[in-house]
């Protein structure tokens, strides 16, 4: 009996450009033994880009890495749904720190295996992990190494609601110290004995509730924007790299252009020579038939 799964496992950890054959080999293996549907869902696997078979190679590769970088993500939408505007904010920075040097590593790795990855391709990479963080099912096969293709790119974790009834939980502050005024504070003078304290007005519950929310849903925005400024920097980075390359093909295409004006010049001068030389000698032809 084929292990499709186990299959899957292997392929997944061939080179890109070693997937097609292999595959297309188990697949037919799989088909002489008798197991066509095994057969039809190995000839379905997808054959990996460069990015996420990097991807993949940094998950095999570090394991204990890879849930770490899910254990954030969950995380970010545990603070999601719990409004939680400093968890959220503190992890956002985190999850960024980790994406970055992550690819950074799977660029190493992916050296080690003689496949040398552009700065768009590590830029894949990076969206690659962002994305896996907000789509359960491709964090589930990236982290065993067997992502087929780029998951949609995610902006936050926009589906996830807060739960029914939940607060934001307000930032916490560190509590001062009794008899420490804080710094750059004058301490307060003793009041005189004879007056009496003047009483403090009583805070407002509402407007406290409502601006701890407003707080957390200012967070999520900011987490959000910076997702998105990140994805728009893979996208202009990517668009540099591919401008960069079709500047070089078109100086490749002017230097050839300009290599056959010169050839095409050449032989227009070799062809009015040749007319002048065979005009000449048709002249002769005909001047000796008159004698």
């Amino acid at each position: 009996m084929v292990d499709v799964d186990a299959v899957a496992a292997e392929l997944y950890g061939l080179r890109p450009e070693e997937f097609t054959a292999a595959r297309d080999a188990r697949a037919a293996a799989a088909r002489k033994a008798g197991q066509r549907a095994e057969a039809q869902r190995i000839a379905a696997l997808h054959r990996p880009t460069r990015a996420v078979w990097a991807a993949n190679r940094l998950a095999r590769a570090d394991a204990d890495q890879a849930r770490h970088l899910l254990e954030i993500g969950q995380g970010l939408r545990e603070a999601h749904r719990t409004l939680s505007g400093e968890d959220l904010r503190k992890l956002s920075h985190q999850q960024h720190v980790v994406i970055a040097a992550m690819a950074g590593e799977a660029r190493r790795l992916a050296g080690e295996a003689g496949e040398e990855l552009s700065a768009g391709v590590q830029r894949e990479v990076e969206q690659i992990l962002r994305s896996v963080l907000a789509d359960p099912g491709a964090a589930e096969a990236w982290a065993r190494g067997v992502l087929a293709k780029a998951p949609p790119q995610a902006v936050g974790f926009a589906e996830v609601a807060p739960e029914p009834g939940v607060e934001p939980r307000p930032p916490q502050h560190e509590p001062e110290a009794e008899g420490k005024p804080k710094a750059g504070r004058k301490p307060k003078a003793e009041p005189e004995p004879e007056s009496e304290p003047e009483s403090e007005p009583e805070p407002d519950a509402g407007e406290a509730e409502r601006t701890s929310r407003e707080a957390a849903l200012a967070e999520q925005a900011l987490a959000r924007a910076e997702t998105e400024r990140e994805q728009a920097r893979t996208g202009l980075g990517a668009l540099d790299e591919e401008i960069g390359r079709l500047e070089e093909r078109l100086e490749r295409a002017r230097a050839e252009r300009e290599r056959l004006a010169a050839v095409a010049e050449n032989a227009e001068r070799r062809h009015r020579e040749a007319e002048r030389e065979a005009k000449a000698a048709r002249a002769a032809a005909r001047k000796a038939r008159r004698r």
